[in-house]
């Protein structure tokens, strides 16, 4: 690996604008870097097939492409999120790369990093903190016990956490339900990722609602005083972490945010950063086109400033396999009915794309010649990507192809505009990137939007919080499904970020761990190696 000072000196950043983490990974503040181009680096969105609970390589592809760009004279940078603990505790393992295609040091970015999700749930949970500390002090902010929406937060798996009774005991009450999330679905992560700055940040965090007081009013961050002390907390884990690729490319890792429940992918400081640095920002986006790419253009660049000019949609031959067809049947059909739908959301985006076909071992050649066969009449181009084998080697072709797309200068634009109704915004992403029939309110849904107080959060994006395994809110209705509605449970204002969360069909905040988890799996040896970490 190289020295973090190393990967300084190529980008060209300055001295004052990065500090060394160890030896191997450094803090980077942006607004000492500057622009150092005379146009920003364009952005590639790398986004996906409905994956299955395992993924389907969107990350090892990511790495690889960013070397591959880096190894045929295009100046790149990845950016990535940083893992949660929770999948990688969990069922997918570490989320860092895989085989010849990984972020190094692999260990430290999987196991904490630098710290930065810790902060952000420190952050979370002192404001969980002070709003009962209210209470127990005289409850000067007449704050409604039965009001308080503010969880706390925890970066695992655990479900018994979902739904819990706090404030028990003598003097430790008043006693009432709680809940915790995981820290990925924390408001916190969410406007980290989307902070420009100190004062932008501090601004954020004291726009975070947190309950209701007697008469129905909203009750603020910033009116329970929690906003300064929040902002101390991140005052590092604002800053990007370099690191670089088993390649020895540049990677920058920021921020955390699930794709399924938040928008899915790295901080505006991260892309802004590498677009000021490189040629070509290699972005992953969450999950599918129909979570993190959705998401990335109607929420994250509007409010980043900035726009993706061409996407990759990973795909795999398992994967493919995973989903059934219309008829029912299992084989590469459904999974090719799935893949055609997610080109069309792509172009519905006004992106020029292509498509990597993230290779196995166990491929057979007929099965490959298909999926490239039915591309061609999609009109999209295909490439092999071996990253996981080879590394930025097994994904020159396929960073080819992205240099094509990105000649033609296509330009992304949202599906919706920002005076639109929440309703009306809602529908557009149903009919027009999930393939729906429309959209079903619960009762309490139903009440939310027709309370007054609501009026307010109307302007805002939507970030639709449902399952990733299928473009449903429904994780069996897998392939391309059809003649479906979308069930909206509750919504959930998201005012310091910037949007209002609706939650769809089951999905669940706070995950839980399978009967299996990948934590079995690992061992720290007796030379302090950690074993089974994959």
């Amino acid at each position: 690996m190289k020295r973090v000072e190393a990967l300084a000196e190529e980008l060209g950043l300055p001295e004052e604008a990065w500090q060394p983490y160890g030896r191997w990974i450094g803090k980077v503040d942006p607004s000492l870097v500057g622009m150092r181009r005379a146009k920003p680096g364009k952005i590639v969105l790398v986004t996906a097939i409905t994956p299955t609970a395992f993924g389907v390589g969107k990350t090892v592809t990511t790495i690889g492409l960013g070397s591959a760009l880096n190894r045929i004279g295009v100046r790149s940078i990845a950016c990535l999120r940083q893992p949660s603990l929770g999948p990688v505790f969990g069922i997918k393992g570490g989320g860092a790369g895989g085989g010849r295609a990984t972020v190094e040091p692999f260990v430290d970015i999987n196991l904490g990093l630098t710290g930065d999700l810790d902060a952000v749930s420190n952050a979370h949970n002192l404001l969980a903190a002070l709003v009962d500390n209210v209470l127990h002090h005289g409850n000067s902010l007449s704050i409604d016990p039965g009001q308080i929406f503010w969880p706390r937060t925890l970066d695992m798996e655990d479900r018994a956490l979902r739904d819990i009774e706090i404030g028990l005991g003598d003097a430790n009450g008043p006693p009432r339900r709680g809940s915790f999330i995981i820290t990925p679905a924390s408001e916190v992560t969410a406007i980290l990722g989307l902070a420009r700055g100190y004062k932008d940040l501090h601004e954020r965090l004291g726009r975070i609602l947190v309950a209701r007081d007697r008469s129905g009013r909203m009750v603020s961050a910033s009116a329970i005083g929690a906003a300064g002390p929040m902002t101390a907390l991140l005052r590092r884990a604002i800053y990007p972490n370099l690191m670089q690729s088993s390649d020895g490319a540049p990677v920058l890792v920021h921020g955390g945010p699930f794709g399924n429940l938040s928008y899915g992918t790295t901080t505006v400081s991260s892309t802004r950063l590498a677009q000021s640095l490189v040629d070509v920002a290699v972005v992953e986006a969450g999950f599918a086109t129909d979570l993190g790419a959705e998401k990335f253009v109607n929420l994250v660049s509007p409010i980043g400033g900035f726009s993706p000019s061409a996407a990759v949609l990973v795909a795999s031959i398992p994967v493919l396999k995973s989903h059934r067809s219309a008829a029912g049947e299992v084989g590469l059909a459904g999974g090719l009915e799935n893949l055609e739908r997610h080109v069309q959301n792509l172009r519905v985006l006004g992106l020029g794309a292509c498509v990597a076909l993230n290779r196995f071992p166990t491929d057979e050649e007929k099965e490959v010649a298909a999926v490239k066969e039915f591309c061609g009449t999609l009109g999209v181009p295909v490439a092999d990507s071996f990253a996981f084998a080879r590394g930025g080697e097994g994904c020159e072709d396929l960073a080819r192809n992205i240099q094509d797309v990105l000649s033609k200068n296509t330009v992304a634009h949202p599906t919706y505009s920002a005076n639109m109704p929440v309703l009306e915004k809602m529908d557009r992403i149903v009919r027009e990137i999930y393939g729906g029939d429309g959209i079903d309110l619960s009762p309490e849904a139903e009440a939310q939007l027709k309370d007054p107080s609501w009026r307010e959060f109307g302007n805002l994006p939507v970030c639709m919080a449902k399952t990733a395994l299928s473009i449903s809110d429904n994780p069996k209705l897998t392939g391309r499904p059809r003649g479906f509605r979308i069930t909206t449970r509750r919504f959930i204002p998201a005012a310091g970020a910037g949007y209002l969360v609706a939650l769809l069909g089951n999905i669940q905040t706070m995950p839980g761990l399978p009967s299996a988890p990948r934590s079995g799996q690992m061992e720290l040896a007796p030379d302090g190696t950690v074993q089974g970490l994959k």
